[in-house]
């Protein structure tokens, strides 16, 4: 089993900036990409961005693009979301997600952000 812990999460004006991280623990893979997803109140979970384990793949959606960052640690089994000029349709749940690339295995129990016009 893997558990994901998620951090980082909280309040924000909206313009600010946040990083959330996500460790994982127990027998994790080597060949395992990371990634988040958010869900909005009312809304479905959607993707933000994903990074493969070597890190040469990135995925973001266009919504977040140029705002973003995605980068992991293998060494700390940890992802890194940075989160730049942040808008208030960016408040959600993020969740972390581990697996290999054909999809996810593991999920965190998601952390909060929300960001206050």
């Amino acid at each position: 089993q893997v558990q994901l812990v998620e951090s980082g999460g909280g309040l924000v004006q909206a313009g600010g900036s946040l990083r959330l991280s996500c460790a994982a623990s127990g027998r994790t893979f080597s060949n395992y990409a990371m990634g988040w997803f958010r869900q909005a109140p009312g809304k479905e979970r959607e993707f933000v961005a994903a990074i493969s384990w070597s890190g040469i793949k990135i995925y973001l959606t266009d919504s977040v693009k140029g705002r973003f960052t995605i980068s992991r640690d293998n060494a700390k089994n940890t992802v890194y979301l940075l989160m730049n000029s942040l808008k208030p349709e960016d408040t959600a749940v993020y969740y972390c997600a581990y697996g290999p690339e054909s999809g996810w295995d593991y999920w965190g129990q998601g952390t909060q952000v929300t960001v206050s016009s």
